[in-house]
């Protein structure tokens, strides 16, 4: 189970290799080489001296125009340390593998991104003896994937969007478009996909929203990640029986939602949502209490 933002930010990579080289063409307009094969390769760079060095993500792209080591390193906040690390992974996986490694760094921290993406140069003003560029992949340039149709062209896509961008007011359309997508792919891989999202949400209300929308479309059943979502439920009461227990979850999570985007909620409203026992009824709400204005804009045209 992904415990930390910084393992699921690049073990996603590792789940999905194609998404990274999708991200170098479509979000950073790299022109790498369409691969013809990915494979993972051992993190672990630690020589015969006693001093551990590991890159988070290690990936080998064969493609028409040569062999490339993809290295992806998670990055939570800026650390300057990495100005040393960085160049010695590089120059290291070279020495070990000859071909050409190309650094790719991950944040959900725009300060981290810029400084991450400055060029290190070592050697004397006007002759640099090693220069490296890393590709950094951050909340300003990683798309905002807030409609449906997008989601489920490239889910992987969409759940790079939510880890980056799941928090504050935006995160409402992007988790539920994300949750419809979900729905399209198979269960296995989408619930590894609810983990990876869960792990990177730090936004309290941002993960509860997560979690009410993963509860009742039952992702959160086929996966470990359910035993704390069950065990919080039980204090709740929302497992008096699996259909009333799903209705009043998806019931709460519109209220839940509405609240959270600033929006008033009469006692009219919320007696009648918490009223209802229909999943399709319900889930018309929770997609317009995404987008509402009012709270009575979920019984348009009704």
């Amino acid at each position: 189970m992904v415990g930390s933002s910084h393992e699921a930010l690049h073990r996603i990579f590792q789940k999905d290799p194609a998404l990274l080289t999708r991200a170098l063409q479509r979000v950073l307009h790299v022109p790498f080489p369409e691969p013809r094969e990915i494979a993972a390769l051992n993190v672990d760079l630690t020589e015969i001296e006693p001093v551990e060095r590991r890159v988070d993500t290690l990936l080998r792209a064969e493609t028409d125009e040569g062999t490339f080591l993809l290295v992806v390193e998670s990055q939570g906040k800026v650390d300057d340390r990495k100005r040393g690390s960085w160049p010695h992974y590089l120059s290291y996986l070279y020495e070990k593998y000859r071909c050409e490694p190309v650094l790719i760094v991950i944040t959900q921290n725009s300060a981290t991104a810029r400084w991450a993406a400055q060029p290190i140069r070592l050697g004397f003003p006007g002759w640099h003896s090693l220069t490296v560029r890393p590709l950094v992949l951050g909340p300003d340039n990683v798309p905002v994937i807030t409609d449906e149709r997008q989601a489920e062209r490239d889910v992987p896509l969409a759940v790079l969007s939510a880890m980056t961008h799941g928090r504050g007011p935006r995160a409402a359309p992007i988790l539920e478009s994300l949750a419809t997508a979900l729905k399209t792919i198979d269960p296995d891989s989408a619930a590894v996909f609810v983990q990876f999202v869960d792990s990177c949400l730090a936004d309290p209300q941002a993960k509860q929203m997560w979690r009410d929308l993963m509860t009742a479309i039952q992702y959160f059943w086929r996966h470990p990640l359910a035993e704390q979502v069950r065990e919080e439920g039980r204090e709740q009461g929302l497992e008096e029986g699996r259909e009333q227990g799903r209705a009043q979850a998806k019931a709460e999570m519109v209220l839940r939602v509405l609240e959270w985007r600033g929006i008033p909620v009469p006692e009219h409203v919320a007696e009648r949502v918490i009223g209802s026992d229909d999943p399709a009824q319900l889930e018309l709400w929770a997609q317009r209490a995404v987008r509402a204005t009012y709270a009575e804009d979920l019984f348009a045209e009704e």
